[in-house]
């Protein structure tokens, strides 16, 4: 069956109060409505849709966020109690046919009236956690690969619910979305991945940034003179 769009999902920024004297009032966009209909689609986004934090969240990198509809069935089975539906993972695009496994970093995509370019894994934060009162989910997802992954918008159009996903050009067939964040939570780091991953041209500068700044710390730890012992 053709890859395509199951559920269309858009949030605007919340402010939610603390659920106990140990949690801090908090602000996010990561509750998402469906919505139906063709969906405006620009180089910042969903129209219709924000971001609460523009340092982590947002931009032209990550304008658009994607998440495998087949990680339901995962998500439902352990934590049975919680109704999880398409969006609850903070995702714009729900999507059948594709997983971190079968999609790679600089992949390009139509969908609708939309060409996408997959720019780099999703890196779950606190809110997700927050968002479900699950305290270990984000951690969770991290570990699990079944993060979701970020898409910048080189055409802009509109889609909608049903429209087909169609990979148009794969650049980087070694470099799926589970790939690179095996690069990234290596432990130990290893150098040299993680500058072959930040050499991709369609990497987002944040993850750049981010692999070239522990490729260096790396580099400068085993300049360090060794101690001997006495």
């Amino acid at each position: 069956m053709p890859a395509k769009i199951e559920s269309i999902q858009v949030g605007r920024s919340r402010f939610f109060e603390a659920a106990s004297d140990s949690v801090k009032p908090w602000t996010s966009a990561i509750v998402k409505t469906a919505v139906t209909g063709p969906v405006l689609v620009s180089e910042n986004g969903l129209d219709g849709d924000q971001q609460s934090d523009l340092v982590h969240h947002g931009g032209a990198d990550k304008a658009v966020l994607a998440y495998a509809i087949s990680h339901y069935a995962f998500w439902h089975t352990r934590y049975p109690e919680h109704r999880f539906v398409a969006g609850g993972f903070g995702e714009n695009l729900t999507i059948s046919g594709f997983d971190e496994t079968t999609c790679c970093i600089g992949d390009v995509w139509q969908v609708g009236g939309c060409l996408m370019e997959i720019s780099q894994p999703r890196q779950p934060c606190w809110k997700l956690s927050r968002r479900w009162s699950i305290p270990k989910l984000a951690q969770e997802v991290q570990d699990e690969r079944r993060t979701g992954w970020y898409l910048r918008v080189v055409q802009p159009g509109s889609v909608q619910a049903g429209d087909e996903v169609v990979l148009v050009e794969r650049r980087h067939p070694k470099f799926t979305i589970d790939h690179g964040l095996g690069v990234m939570y290596a432990n130990p780091r290893v150098k040299e991945d993680d500058l072959e991953l930040a050499h991709l041209p369609e990497l987002s500068t944040s993850w750049k940034t981010n692999l070239h700044s522990r490729a260096a710390q790396h580099e400068h730890a085993q300049d360090q003179p060794r101690l001997l012992g006495n």
